[in-house]
């Protein structure tokens, strides 16, 4: 039985200007995949990442070589599995993995979630994004958010707390996530770590470069730390110990569903509370990973909410509230593919 595999490049306008503490952009270049048995086809996105040596080139050329494999392939999904998974952990796997995904639940007729013995996903709690801006900007955007539950705030080291404070007063009763996105120094986090506490911020981000992190070993943060670049799959785990209390888990950093599952179930046995985050993408790049939502203590999968047009069947995001996954949108029976 071979597979036809398709992938295609997609740009995704952006409302607005989005900014990190390395860079900015306007638009999302997503990975779009379809992968068919001939009867049944499933679909799955991912975002190639620069900050991993990632391109959309790249990662369609990773594709295109699976995928020749694929097309001639007579074996089980199983094996069909194992054939993705020779691929490096990052966008390019995750799509083809989610893909399988989508499609073993069309063939065998029941919801990933089912085929995953997972709970159904009920309503949570997003964290919205807050890109970096100048504290009068980021507050008034914080503001416009409407005084959701969680916001998640990018910052560089420059006025830390003082943006935070700005962002606060717009928005009190708001908690917040710090993401440094590896922008500061162990210094940084010292000097404002007891402001930021005292200004509902119960979470920080991945404050040092990814590998420039042992300062964290003797480091006792008022606030939880969370691995986000320096946590992709289970082999960091064991590294990650006493350096962070969070792991940050992304499809596109784990190569799909199949390893963000097992690394969520492992580092919940090492102690790690779970996050579940997000590249900039449609909420068909969020399906896969929100069915985890019920072991993940912080859910960051607003990625939907930044760019102008959303897919067909997305996730509904009032007020901080994410809906469950439409069926129709990704992972069961029901899953309709429009590209």
């Amino acid at each position: 039985m071979g597979y036809q595999v398709k992938a295609q490049h997609q740009a995704l306008p952006l409302k607005s200007v989005f900014r990190i503490a390395r860079g900015a952009k306007t638009q999302a270049d997503v990975v779009v995949v379809t992968l068919s048995d001939g009867e049944h086809t499933g679909w799955a996105e991912a975002v190639p990442y620069a900050r991993y040596q990632e391109s959309v080139q790249s990662v369609l050329t990773q594709i295109e070589q699976v995928a020749e494999k694929l097309t001639h392939f007579d074996g089980t999904v199983s094996a069909a599995n194992g054939l993705i998974d020779t691929l490096p952990a990052g966008a390019a796997r995750n799509a083809l993995d989610c893909a399988l995904w989508d499609l073993q639940a069309k063939q065998q007729g029941k919801s990933v979630a089912d085929m995953l013995s997972l709970k159904e996903p009920v309503p949570c709690i997003t964290a919205q994004t807050l890109s970096i801006d100048s504290p009068k900007a980021m507050a008034e955007a914080a503001k416009a958010l409407g005084h959701p539950p969680m916001i998640k705030v990018k910052l560089d080291n420059q006025d830390i707390v003082t943006k935070m404070l700005a962002i606060h007063q717009a928005s009190p009763d708001s908690k917040f996530i710090v993401d440094a996105n590896e922008g500061w120094s162990i210094h940084d986090l010292k000097a404002c770590c007891d402001s930021l506490k005292e200004l509902n911020v119960v979470l920080i981000e991945q404050p040092l470069p990814a590998g420039d992190d042992a300062e964290l070993l003797n480091y006792s943060s008022p606030i939880p730390l969370c691995a986000d670049e320096s946590c992709h799959t289970r082999e960091e785990l064991e590294y990650l110990k006493n350096r962070y209390d969070v792991v940050n888990i992304k499809l596109d950093k784990t190569g799909g569903l199949t390893e963000a599952f097992l690394l969520a179930q492992e580092a919940q046995s090492m102690g790690f509370e779970i996050m579940l985050g997000c590249m900039v993408g449609s909420s068909l790049a969020m399906a896969p990973i929100s069915l985890l939502t019920d072991c993940a203590k912080f859910v960051d999968l607003d990625g939907p909410l930044l760019i102008k047009t959303d897919v067909k069947n997305g996730f509904d995001i009032i007020e901080g509230i994410m809906q469950p996954l439409n069926s129709a949108l990704w992972g069961s029976a029901n899953s309709r593919v429009t590209v």
